[in-house]
């Protein structure tokens, strides 16, 4: 996994990518301790309505640019949007209202929307060997951790000397790191037309959308949508998310409640049970590149999505009972393993995107797919704080396991299982799912 890293191109782009991520994790312990401040024992709900508008931003903006980012170079386009969150972020310590941080909300994760899936889709043509691609979605998804992990136990030690505004200093200071790194790297150009474009079936593509016109940004931005929705396997993908939605939901939203309300432990907790969750899904990340390489996708993203509504399932029936001096421990437990089930789903998506589309398609399948995924988390986020502060963080666990059960459920029915990908992790051509309307490949010539 570790030898992708000897790429220069990718190994900046991975340093880029951690100390951002380590600055965005900071800001998610600090927007909580805000949301605490400013609205009490609304905060669940404060906190589940930021996080809304942050998916709202992502669901509508990032297909747009999806579209556009072949369009605009794509170092330029990295750069201005890390900057942009920048800016953005050292204006929230200073907001005194919940509508202001609404809205500074929706300015960064609208920069975010823009920068997240042009990356993802940078990764693929800097490595175009499926092993290494395998290998790098593994360190992402460990660099994803260091926001639920190694950012909240950085945290939680800079609590004990400085208030926790300063930690949107550290974000800030992430964004400006990363932006250097990717403005000193030199990124390929997108390959317009990689593979062969097949003759559309009349049937399944009556405007022409494998054609080689370009489209406008509105017409590529449903182009990549229907990309997303046309094949079983990435249809089955969007069920496994929404099962990763609602798990996390419970950990992002409700956990401050728990920590601080339910259990009455004290503010530095509140990293500490994230930091749980990170560690699950570090461990996670590990273990995933011998697993694919033994299970294949299919085997062990569906088997770990039935995890997640255990797992809060658990955490609905603990807290029927009364607290006690095993609450902490359990509930520490439960991050655990609802971290490392939703890293086990979504680290290898990326494999299964890229499997079902061309690689001139690949922005718009990401960014598709980006939104799409969002779309999923901005119905469990508000559902998850109104839920814990109208009828409290029982009832919130346990609907939300129902929505995971529900996801988990439709992915195993979705996805066939004589599926090639389903094998060892092989790409299979588009054009043999029933009803996709994209062919062969992306141009990875082997397999882990």
């Amino acid at each position: 996994m570790l030898s992708v890293l000897r790429n220069p191109t990718y190994r900046r782009l991975f340093c880029a990518q951690v100390v951002a991520l380590t600055g965005t994790g900071l800001a998610t312990v600090a927007l909580s301790l805000l949301a605490y401040d400013l609205a009490g024992a609304n905060a669940a709900a404060v906190l589940g309505t930021a996080l809304a508008v942050k998916m709202a931003a992502y669901v509508v903006l990032a297909p747009l640019v999806g579209a556009l980012a072949d369009r605009v170079p794509r170092r330029a386009l990295l750069v201005a949007m890390d900057l942009a969150r920048a800016a953005v972020v050292l204006a929230l310590p200073f907001v005194d209202r919940v509508w202001q941080v609404y809205v500074l909300i929706l300015l960064l994760q609208a920069a975010s929307a823009a920068f997240t899936p042009a990356f993802q889709a940078t990764i693929p043509q800097v490595l175009p060997d499926e092993r290494d691609y395998t290998g790098a979605l593994s360190l992402a998804r460990l660099a994803y951790d260091l926001e639920s992990l190694a950012s909240p136990v950085l945290a939680a030690a800079l609590l004990t000397v400085v208030p926790y505004a300063w930690l949107f200093a550290g974000t800030a200071a992430g964004f400006v790191a990363s932006a250097l790194l990717v403005r000193t790297t030199t990124l390929p150009d997108p390959d317009p037309d990689p593979d062969p474009a097949p003759d559309p079936a009349p049937d399944s593509d009556p405007k022409g959308i494998g054609a080689t016109r370009r489209p406008g940004a509105y017409a590529g931005a449903v182009s990549g949508i229907r990309l997303v929705l046309a094949a079983p396997r990435l249809r089955a993908l969007l069920a496994l998310d929404l099962a990763v939605a609602a798990a996390g939901a419970v950990v992002l939203v409700d956990t401050v409640i728990l920590v601080r309300d339910t259990l009455g432990r004290p503010a530095g907790d509140v990293p500490l049970a994230l930091g749980a969750y990170g560690a699950g899904s570090m461990a996670a990340a590990l273990l995933l590149p011998r697993l694919l390489e033994r299970a294949g996708d299919r085997a062990v993203m569906v088997r770990a999505a039935f995890l997640l509504p255990g797992a809060v399932g658990l955490l609905a029936l603990g807290l029927a009972l009364p607290p006690g001096t095993w609450s902490w421990p359990a509930l520490l437990a439960l991050w655990l393993v609802t971290g490392a089930a939703g890293s086990a789903v979504l680290t290898p998506g990326g494999r299964v995107v890229r499997g079902s589309v061309r690689s001139r398609d690949l922005p718009a399948a990401f960014a598709a797919r980006f939104s799409l995924s969002h779309a999923c988390w901005l119905l469990t986020y508000p559902l998850a704080g109104l839920l814990a502060a109208t009828a409290g963080p029982a009832a919130s666990a346990a609907v939300l396991a129902a929505v995971a059960l529900a996801g988990a459920t439709g992915a195993a029915g979705l996805w066939p299982r004589e599926d090639p990908a389903a094998g060892r992790g092989t790409p299979a051509p588009a054009s043999r799912e029933r009803g996709s309307r994209v062919s062969g490949p992306s141009r990875s010539t082997s397999s882990p």
